[in-house]
């Protein structure tokens, strides 16, 4: 029983995100015209990029392999959730933020032929990515996803 609500809390998480992540790539198309750049603060800069590949760029042109692997990581990672004999409570919660991020950039990739990245800070010596909704949230499931990894003790596994 119990189990059953942490994997609704997941699949309303990551629906969450993935809804949230989309709202920002469709507004950011619709409005920033591709390679142009708005102000919004001192730091915080909004600037139209497509990434063709994936992780900081990489393998440019061959999103289609980052866009794979993802389905398989998210299959993976819900059969896991799912099954699973000893899944903590926390990693359902993590597991959502990182699941809808992931989503979301499969969907990009879908619907615009790549991702659409957009958020650019500005100030921070030697960082010069531009990221997106998405990625922040895979980061928001997987710093605490370590940190509780690394120094929570395990509870009892979560029943069915």
């Amino acid at each position: 029983m119990q189990r059953n609500r942490h994997l609704f809390a997941f699949g309303a998480i990551a629906l969450t995100v993935l809804l949230l992540s989309q709202i920002g790539s469709y507004v950011v198309t619709s409005i920033i015209p591709l390679g142009e750049t708005v102000k919004w603060n001192s730091l915080v800069y909004f600037t139209h990029i497509r990434n063709l590949g994936g992780v900081f760029g990489m393998l440019q042109g061959h999103g289609w392999i980052f866009g794979l692997f993802s389905v398989a990581l998210i299959t993976g990672l819900v059969l896991y959730l799912y099954w699973g004999k000893a899944v903590q409570p926390y990693e359902y919660y993590c597991f959502g933020f990182i699941a809808g991020g992931g989503l979301s950039n499969i969907l990009d990739r879908l619907i615009y032929g790549s991702v659409v990245d957009f958020i650019n800070i500005q100030g921070i010596p030697y960082w010069q990515y531009i990221f997106n909704t998405a990625d922040v949230m895979v980061h928001v499931g997987l710093w605490p996803m370590l940190y509780f990894s690394i120094f929570k003790p395990h509870s009892a596994p979560t029943q069915r």
